[in-house]
């Protein structure tokens, strides 16, 4: 459906003065016995081309001529929305429609006219007799609206919303089979944060049933230079004369600047957070590409959340990572000089320290961002432990996925690879990069292979058996070349590995963790859930089900 189709007629502000007026008086002329044909006009603007007002007038001359084709009655009106004028000079003019004044709602069309103004053709939203029983509504104007400002608080989980206000306005909707009169209500308010929230409701002015309903806080397309991908896109939301970095088709997610502020946490339990106050900017580019601008590492976080969002979708199915199309936020500037970044169930929201500059940077990188968010994907899925052999998974499960949306995203600035951070660390961290997923050894810390050990480890370096059958499982063992980058995964029982490639290590992955693993999972569980998975996907005996199998006997794990 087109969202311009139920928007309000702003013909008045489109047309010159005048012509609307007289295209409807046309109309009206057209629909009597005595109408009489107009020839098109020959008025022409710069360079031989028809004005704006030429190709008004012609159009309504068409609509004199066209009115019992198009389906048009004495009962309508038409206001001019927008034209369009070719380089030969073909015009395109598009209308709203109203039936006895009230605004329709998919009664708008487009006339098309050829160079010598001469009639073309006319695309309708409907084709419907717009007529319908009466004009008078059973359900009232302050009814509509108390209905509407409900629908709005459900749309956001009930919680308590400020400065809600709610304008009805009765409408015939031709949009959702047979016309009948409603009422559209735009209610508006503002969320606990100070946030924007807004809701178009069509209601059923007989019935006072919801028709439909739709987020009308729109998006405005800007962009961004961020500290690590270069110049990218991002959906915001206009305010004012000013933008906000938030996402509207993405859950609106956004990012806000805590400020180098920290929570207070006690014994585990954070009873305050730092603030998250929502960026904004004037021109909706974000960013100079630099750290000394704030604005900049903002660009990094919401660009991680938007690729992360539309892996899952894109790949998987699944819209936002709860699966419920809601969005999490992004807490950038956290504390001074702090080194991290973290996942939160509780605020279901991201936080980036900007590191201390010597051995990491702002740890906002495309990568990065993947696995924070993918964290929350397994807390509404298998809620893998955080400690042990469990907890080991669940960082794998992050650095893994955290991989696929970086090669997902396709940024020239920050391509693909199999390793962790590699764009965060600075020459203080002396390796190249956080992790490293086809010998995850070269950390320092991490196991390549399983023993009954690695379930004492620290779960970022218990993480390394599962990220080893992760590599192991896509690119195979041995020496190769990815995307320009060395790499050398060498196998725990000396077996050699043929990879399957990057799609079925996340589709495996993935409908393991979604439907067999469980919080306690071990990684004689994960083998079993994986190669489950790879049965359901592609059979018991099929080429990825051996697959699967001898990357996990590479890793000692079977």
């Amino acid at each position: 459906m087109s969202r311009n189709r139920i928007r309000p007629t702003r013909g008045s502000r489109l047309a010159a003065a005048g012509v609307a007026a007289a295209t409807t008086a046309l109309l009206a002329t057209a629909l009597t016995p005595t109408a009489t044909a107009l020839t098109p006009t020959a008025g022409a603007g710069a360079a031989g081309r028809p004005s704006r007002a030429t190709a008004i007038a012609d159009a309504a001359t068409a609509l004199v001529r066209e009115a019992a084709r198009l389906g048009l009655t004495s009962a309508e009106g038409t206001s001019v929305r927008d034209v369009v004028i070719d380089a030969d000079g073909g015009r395109h003019v598009r209308y709203d429609r109203t039936y006895r004044r009230l605004p329709v709602l998919g009664g708008d069309f487009v006339v098309h006219l050829a160079p010598n103004g001469s009639y073309r053709g006319a695309d309708l939203a409907t084709s419907r007799d717009l007529a319908v029983p009466t004009t008078t509504p059973a359900l009232s104007g302050p009814k509509a609206a108390s209905l509407a400002a409900t629908a709005l608080r459900a749309a956001h989980d009930g919680q308590t919303l400020r400065k809600v206000t709610a304008r009805p306005k009765l409408v015939v909707d031709a949009l959702h089979g047979a016309p009948r009169l409603a009422w559209r209500t735009d209610v508006a308010g503002q969320d606990s944060l100070g946030n924007p929230v807004a809701r178009a409701v069509l209601t059923d002015a007989r019935t006072g049933r919801q028709i439909d309903a739709w987020d009308s806080v729109e998006t405005a397309a800007g962009d961004g230079r961020s500290l690590y991908s270069g110049t990218v896109p991002l959906e915001t939301t206009p305010s004012g004369s000013a933008y906000q970095l938030k996402d509207p088709t993405r859950g609106n997610t956004y990012t806000g600047d805590a400020a180098n502020k920290t929570d207070l946490c006690i014994l585990g339990i954070c009873v305050s957070r730092a603030p998250a106050t929502l960026f904004t900017d004037t021109d909706n580019h974000w960013g100079s590409g630099a750290a000394a601008d704030r604005a900049s590492a903002a660009v990094d976080a919401q660009y991680g959340t938007d690729a992360t969002w539309d892996y899952y979708k894109d790949v998987h199915g699944r819209n936002g990572i709860a699966g419920d199309g809601k969005g999490s936020y992004n807490r950038v500037h956290y504390g001074s000089n702090y080194n991290n970044a973290f996942w939160d169930d509780s605020c279901f929201c991201m936080t980036y320290g900007d590191g201390d500059g010597t051995t990491l940077g702002p740890l906002v990188a495309l990568d990065v961002a993947g696995h924070e968010m993918s964290h929350g994907v397994t807390s509404k899925t298998a809620a893998l432990t955080y400690s042990g052999e469990s907890g080991g998974l669940n960082e794998a499960t992050s650095d893994i996925f955290g991989t696929l949306v970086e090669f997902h995203a396709h940024n020239a600035t920050d391509p693909g690879d199999y390793l962790i951070g590699e764009k965060v660390v600075r020459s203080g961290f002396g390796k190249p990069a956080l992790r490293f997923m086809d010998r995850p050894s070269k950390d320092g810390s991490s196991a390549d292979c399983w023993s009954s050990s690695v379930g004492n480890l620290d779960v970022h370096y218990s993480s390394g058996v599962a990220n080893h059958f992760a590599y192991l499982l896509a690119e195979g063992s041995g020496a190769a070349t990815v995307g320009g980058v060395s790499y050398d995964s060498p196998t725990c029982n000396g077996s050699t590995v043929t990879g399957i490639g990057r799609d079925k290590l996340g589709a495996i992955w993935y409908r393991a963790l979604t439907v067999y693993m469980t919080s306690s999972t071990k990684y004689a569980g994960a083998r079993t859930a994986t190669l489950n998975a790879a049965k359901d996907l592609y059979g018991a005996g099929s080429t990825e089900y051996g697959a699967v199998a001898a990357a996990w006997s590479a890793v000692s794990v079977g």
